[in-house]
């Protein structure tokens, strides 16, 4: 029953923050997206003097046949089946800890400050400690390898998460050193950066456009994950306590008598 309850809340919230962080792109991100993906067409288009291999022929095929929605109505509707999926899973994160918070300590600060708590943890761990390393990119910027991006990604958000459950969830008073160290972590180790000038392949004004571009870029989306962890805040707050609530304190009371019965 709880199970499917928490599902539905969260596709209810999905709906919601998904279609406004989807919004928000449309208004803010995609202009710019749709801006650097002229000159990456470019760029693309001007190292095709060398040598040809097979290996070369194989990776132009595999390309020709990768599937990519068409721009207009196509792509706006992937992306915004995107935004619900993640706001989605985002949703059920934010549920669960707000379940574990009032399962433990009860639910005596309110939805509303527990919301809101665990929105500004989300926005927190999943978007500014990574991005102060690693900020967003436009189309045709050059970067660092993949893999080391996301492996420092992913020790970034795990480092600020655990900081604020540390923090969250402690008693100790050594919870603060040692939530601070956590968060210290991924700069000792240091994001992973690329040697060079990102933009090196494109020059005069295609390199200027490009660089105003990409501030512009990490501009928008901070504040399109801002919008996204404010609205999830403000609605994951009274669908919990509507519908979420009444059944964790039905279980935690079902609990509490089946412990006196044994005691």
């Amino acid at each position: 029953m709880l199970f499917r309850r928490l599902v539905w809340c969260a596709l209810l919230v999905a709906v919601a923050v998904g279609s406004l962080q989807w919004a928000v792109q449309r208004w803010q991100a995609v202009p710019i997206i749709l801006a650097a993906e002229a000159f990456e067409v470019q760029k693309a288009t001007v190292p095709a003097a060398h040598a040809h291999t097979p290996e070369d022929a194989t990776h132009a095929h595999h390309h020709e046949v990768d599937w990519t929605p068409a721009d207009g109505v196509e792509r706006s509707a992937w992306t915004w089946i995107a935004n619900l999926l993640n706001a989605f899973a985002l949703a059920l994160l934010v549920f669960v800890a707000m379940g574990a918070w009032a399962w433990q300590r009860g639910l005596s600060a309110g939805t509303w400050q527990l919301a809101a708590a665990v929105a500004a943890i989300g926005w927190l761990s999943l978007h500014l400690w990574p991005s102060l390393g690693l900020p967003a990119e436009v189309p045709g910027t050059e970067a660092a390898d993949l893999r080391l991006r996301q492996l420092w990604w992913l020790v970034a958000a795990g480092s600020a998460l655990s900081a604020c459950a540390l923090v969250a969830f402690g008693r100790k008073p050594w919870r603060w050193p040692a939530a601070a160290a956590w968060l210290a972590l991924p700069f000792v180790i240091g994001a992973p950066q690329l040697i060079g000038d990102p933009l090196g392949a494109f020059s005069g004004e295609a390199h200027q456009r490009l660089q105003q571009l990409g501030h512009d870029f990490v501009l928008a989306t901070h504040v399109s994950a801002s919008l996204f962890w404010l609205s999830m805040g403000v609605v994951a707050g009274p669908v919990f306590k509507r519908w979420l609530a009444p059944l964790l304190d039905r279980s935690a009371g079902t609990a509490a008598q089946s412990t006196g019965s044994l005691a």
